[in-house]
């Protein structure tokens, strides 16, 4: 790639001169006018372009409302990263019905939590996906779902199942007898109806992981997910017809909005991967000539790891971006001399901005990839000119006093602009405890933000525990720990003290080959951290101990309990606990 990034950039504005307010299905409507013969989505078994993709999803639309949906019915989708996943959002958003994409991992209870909180009107869901048997929860929920669900759940009408293997269960209402209903042009004409090509409408309902408490279903529109999409194109500087690959479920906004949707402004690619697999991801570069590889910290470890030990063929590889946790600080470097990557960025951002809001920019020094987690993401024409281009600004206040703190400060991070979701679905009193009136949300995430723009985290404002009455960022000690060459990973938790209140639990997984020692990563601590600070236990964990958000975020509650329950164990053996304090 010759281009600079602020070459590529000015490619991108020049066909885009003005925000042109649109709706997902008229956003591949466009594409497909410049783009309908390109790959959009790439697998092994087949290729999509965009001209098949708006075909299939606009079949797929006119059965659905042959069915009997419509315009703001709610439509839950239970699917792996496959491309009829990209065909059924497109398809939702063609008949003006509301996506509810829902987290594959979770089990039977959530499972009936999300369909009646969610209002869901259909569902399309697979059959089995690795260990999960997604019919046999259906059949524990509502015995007989198949032709009646009214007694169970009071406005779910029908449920559409999606095969992942070669059997078929009967009695089932198939993925695939939907599209053998519709009219096409039904679905166009019903598409130009005013009400449904308004871009302020909602799009989609995106539940939160809910790593403490219920999920929440956060609201998001089809102009909110565009902006925030081009943004995206813009600040990491798509090249023409970009193409990338990730494992990160298409359900959450990292592959659905900054990949998926992003890549169709230049005409791109994405190449999902439905299984994360250090080795399949790293043959599909490979044989697909993926140009931008996605990324979150355990996820790229690996990579790293096969790619030394396997080799890798890079030559297509232009980028990586990896965001949504702590990194080894020597995993940028390699990202450029294993993996090829000329460019490397990360970002910060959450579900409710819809997705990132602070990104790196590739052509920037490797201090603000070591020192923040992104500055304030430009958006060129998608941005908003009242706060200067960007998508959100942000300020930190006083966690206990709500006060303002000047540039830099350490306090909880609070967001607003025109990509802040409007609320929680169903969810006034929570909606009201996270979204002040002026529009300001809060993240419930520790940082700082400076004059520049640089966003810098210091960890949840949850997490945090008072060690002695002092508070402790666990991400603070989590950067220490992982610049020692006996680390690949570090996780601290506050855990109870008699003494102390709460003191610091470092939950590490040892680099490989090296002789793991607890205690020289006390004295590390030591010799870089206050003492209220240096973590009491070491703990010497595997990486299946750390449970995973959907987002590839460790749990940490799940965590503090684990580290709970091991260190009783050891008490219970007579095995000394060393002390720091």
């Amino acid at each position: 790639m010759s281009e600079s990034p602020a070459a590529r950039r000015a490619a991108l504005e020049s066909r885009f001169p003005v925000w042109d307010r649109r709706t997902l299905g008229e956003t591949l409507d466009r594409a497909c006018t410049e783009f309908g013969g390109r790959p959009l989505v790439l697998t092994n078994q087949k290729t999509y372009t965009y001209s098949e993709v708006r075909l299939l999803s606009r079949r797929l639309a006119a059965g659905l409302v042959d069915c009997g949906f419509g315009a703001g019915d709610h439509i839950g989708i239970i699917l792996g990263n496959y491309p009829e996943f990209a065909i059924v959002k497109f398809a939702i958003a063609y008949m003006g019905a509301v996506a509810v994409p829902i987290n594959y991992l979770l089990r039977r209870e959530e499972l009936r939590y999300i369909i009646e909180q969610a209002d869901l009107a259909a569902l399309i869901t697979m059959d089995l996906f690795r260990d999960r048997d997604y019919l046999a929860d259906l059949d524990a929920l509502a015995p007989g779902w198949e032709t009646n669900r009214q007694s169970v759940f009071a406005k779910l009408r029908r449920i559409f199942v999606y095969s992942t293997t070669d059997s078929r269960r009967a009695g089932i209402c198939s993925f695939e007898s939907i599209f053998a209903t519709g009219d096409v042009s039904t679905c166009i004409a019903i598409h130009k109806q005013d009400s449904i090509c308004d871009p302020h409408q909602t799009s989609d309902i995106i539940y939160t992981s809910g790593t403490t408490g219920l999920p929440k279903g956060v609201i998001l529109s089809h102009d909110m997910v565009l902006r925030t999409a081009y943004a995206s194109a813009y600040t990491r500087a798509f090249e023409d017809g970009r193409r990338i690959i990730f494992a990160s479920p298409m359900y959450h906004v990292l592959a659905y909005v900054e990949c998926f949707i992003a890549c169709m402004y230049v005409g791109g690619a994405i190449v999902p991967q439905v299984i994360f697999s250090a080795e399949d991801m790293l043959t599909a570069v490979e044989r697909h000539r993926a140009s931008e590889i996605i990324s979150i910290p355990f996820m790229g470890l690996r990579l790293l790891e096969v790619a030394r030990g396997r080799g890798f063929d890079s030559s297509s590889v232009l980028a990586v971006f990896n965001s949504a946790g702590v990194s080894p600080p020597t995993i940028w470097g390699e990202f450029r001399s294993v993996l090829g990557a000329a460019e490397v960025t990360t970002g910060y951002g959450m579900t409710e901005t819809t997705a990132s809001t602070a990104c790196s920019l590739p052509e920037e020094d490797d201090r603000f990839l070591l020192e923040t987690n992104g500055r304030l993401k430009q958006a060129g024409i998608a941005g908003d000119a009242a706060l200067g281009g960007v998508l959100a600004r942000y300020k930190a206040v006083d966690s206990e006093t709500s006060d303002d703190l000047p540039w830099g400060t350490l306090g909880e991070l609070l967001v607003q602009g025109p990509i802040v979701t409007k609320g929680y679905y169903k969810k006034p009193d929570e909606t009201r405890y996270a979204l002040q009136e002026d529009g300001w949300l809060h993240t419930g995430d520790l940082g700082t933000i400076d004059a520049d723009g640089n966003v810098c985290l210091r960890g949840r404002l949850k997490e945090a525990y008072r060690c002695g009455g002092e508070m402790v960022m666990p991400r603070e000690v989590e950067e220490i720990l992982s610049k020692h060459p006996m680390v690949a990973e570090a996780l601290v938790v506050g855990v109870p003290d008699k003494k102390m209140g709460e003191v610091g639990c470092a939950c590490v997984i040892p680099a490989p080959n090296v002789e793991f020692k607890g205690d020289d990563l006390v004295d590390f601590c030591r010799q870089q951290l206050a003492r209220f600070k240096v973590p009491l236990y070491i703990l010497r964990i595997n990486r299946e101990d750390v449970f995973l958000t959907a987002t590839g975020r460790p749990q940490k509650l799940r965590l503090r309990e684990f580290a709970i329950k091991r260190l009783e164990d050891i008490r219970s053996s007579s095995t000394d606990l060393s002390s720091t304090m």
